[in-house]
């Protein structure tokens, strides 16, 4: 139930048939009102929720906002709604006042609904891919594959909650240039096992991590020095048949320990070997997009670009200014490029494989290539504009004031491994869920592990726990909890009405986290509820054997609060401590 939707509704269904009645009066010269909004207010002590239809009708019906709303008030009937009372303000606001009724439906809502209050059904089962991370295969996660992971996962929580038909995808990049530097580079490690370092060189270009002489120092193990005399290429090919797997392996391990499971792990070779890149290709040749230059094929993406952005209004001035660029297909050496592979990924998502939207999450240095590839499923005959790209900024990892740039357990690079040893998950999917994916993100891992309420994850996890050791208390002193008979109306503090108000704002804040890829209002909503809680158990006695109606309407108020910080957090893959 999203009652906040509904008290929006029937705001704008009363004031319209006030509009209508005003006129038939002859109060107002027309009965249609212009678009107008309702939002929620700032301050309760002036209304709950706030119209501006006058305001925004002044021009149509030729007379002030405030005769405007003095008539439509006039004639509104609050009947049968959440509202007790309504008054202008200002120049021609209107302002509403919740009733006892919504803080009965609300906590009613949270109690009858339980481990799904916030769900609803405002996607409408859209069938929508996010694929996120999707590191490179080749050796271990960084620190921006954690933030990615976090907010990717988050995301498709939150899609999912709003009646999403939700898949997460991992594209494993197991083909191109990526593939073959990392065959050279074990088959390098692999020769100085055997060889020694001096009589093969390890070239610059290639990959120089420990890991991957771990990999090298494995297949010799198991094969010994079998492959030292093959062809080359077989002994690469064998290389890569051996480690990939196991890096694959690793991957999936790391992201299962921060609590990521994907429904599909989609693997680059596929596209290669099922003709698809050579299909996608095919469809831009055939519509004259493409050209051959110094022995490679060239996708024609300025001339497509600049087409695209005249048709939607830009100046030639402004299409010059984009620095537009066509992009190789097949290099002279007959390989795909990337870009190649990457038309023909997402010609799979959408064509192949059905998918309404899909969202990717990528790193802010991809920002040059979002344009490109929203063109090319134009360009292949789909609609770029159901392609969604979440671009991320950087992520510093601070420790006393300074920039961690090496780990404590190995002295090299962070990797998401390192930063799992560090810290606990929990706080790892919160922190990097604190800010919007455009914003830059300090990481304070001394924060991170602290056990106070300066650290988010704690202060959220202590409310949690605070009710249930509430709950415990009262059980231990006889006290029965009698939801079905509580009289909710009792609950008239204003910390008790912030604490209602908040609670009902849950499955619209999902909408809202939905529509903005955004997952940080979840996280920031759920803070919030905790500060409210604190704020009103400070402030309200729970126990009171005096007067047994409010502390039941209490402890139901609890419970409410209670489920609600469980579903976030459940939402987020964060545990839900009874006790701490």
């Amino acid at each position: 139930m999203n009652l906040i939707a509904n008290a929006k509704e029937q705001i704008k269904e009363a004031l319209n048939a006030a509009a209508q009645k005003a006129f038939e009066s002859g109060a107002l010269a027309n009965s249609e009102l212009a678009d107008f909004n309702v939002e929620i207010t700032t301050d309760s002590a002036h209304g709950d929720f706030a119209a501006n239809a006058a305001l925004v009708s002044a021009k149509n019906m030729r007379t002030s906002p405030k005769n405007i709303a003095d008539a439509l008030v006039s004639n509104l009937d609050l009947s049968s709604t959440l509202f007790e009372k309504c008054e202008v303000a200002g120049p021609g606001f209107i302002n509403f006042f919740l009733s006892e009724e919504f803080t009965c439906q609300t906590v009613k809502a949270v109690l009858s609904e339980g481990e799904n209050y916030g769900r609803s059904d405002y996607g409408k089962n859209e069938k929508v891919m996010v694929e996120f991370v999707s590191a490179n295969p080749t050796g271990p996660m960084h620190i921006g594959n954690a933030r990615g992971g976090a907010l990717g996962d988050c995301l498709a929580a939150v899609l999912d909650w709003s009646g999403h038909d939700v898949t997460r995808e991992f594209y494993i990049n197991d083909a191109g240039n990526q593939i073959d530097k990392f065959a050279l580079s074990l088959d390098v490690r692999y020769m100085q096992h055997f060889l020694g370092e001096d009589a093969v060189a390890l070239p610059e270009d290639s990959y120089h991590g420990a890991d991957i002489k771990e990999r090298a120092e494995e297949f010799a193990k198991e094969f010994g020095d079998k492959f030292v005399k093959a062809e080359e290429s077989e002994r690469r090919a064998a290389l890569v048949k051996f480690a990939l797997p196991k890096n694959i392996a690793a991957l999936k391990s790391d992201l299962e320990k921060y609590r990521i499971y994907y429904d599909v792990w989609f693997h680059e070779s596929t596209l290669h070997n099922s003709g698809l890149v050579k299909k996608v290709i095919g469809i831009l040749t055939d519509k004259g997009l493409t050209y051959e230059k110094e022995g490679a094929l060239w996708y024609k993406n300025a001339e497509f670009m600049a087409e695209k952005y005249r048709k939607i209004g830009k100046s030639e001035k402004e299409i010059e200014k984009l620095e537009l660029k066509d992009e190789v297909l097949i290099r002279a050496n007959g390989n795909p490029t990337y870009f190649a592979a990457d038309i023909a990924y997402h010609y799979n998502k959408f064509s192949e494989r059905g998918f309404d939207r899909v969202i990717n999450v990528w790193g802010a240095d991809h920002h040059g290539h979002v344009a490109r590839l929203c063109g090319a499923m134009d360009a292949v005959g789909l609609d770029g504009d159901k392609l969604h790209i979440v671009l991320m900024q950087l992520v510093k990892l601070m420790r006393d004031g300074e920039v961690v740039r090496v780990s404590k357990r190995t002295g090299k690079s962070i990797t998401l491994a390192d930063l799992l040893y560090e810290i606990d998950v929990d706080a790892a999917r919160l922190f990097f869920n604190l800010r919007e994916p455009a914003s830059h993100l300090d990481f304070d891992l001394d924060l991170a592990v602290s056990q106070n309420s300066q650290n988010p994850v704690y202060y959220v996890q202590y409310a949690h726990a605070r009710i249930c050791s509430i709950l415990k208390a009262l059980a231990a002193d006889g006290i029965e909890v009698k939801n079905a008979e509580s009289d909710l109306a009792l609950l008239t503090t204003s910390e008790e009405k912030e604490l209602v108000m908040h609670l009902a704002k849950l499955p619209e804040e999902i909408v809202a986290s939905a529509k903005a890829y955004d997952p940080a209002r979840i996280t920031r909503y759920v803070i919030d509820l905790a500060t409210l809680f604190h704020k009103f158990y400070n402030a309200n006695r729970v126990k009171l054997p005096e007067n047994e109606p409010l502390m039941q309407a209490r402890i139901a108020l609890c419970l409410s609060v209670k489920t609600v910080i469980k579903n976030v957090l459940t939402m987020f893959g964060i545990s839900v401590p009874e006790s701490m």
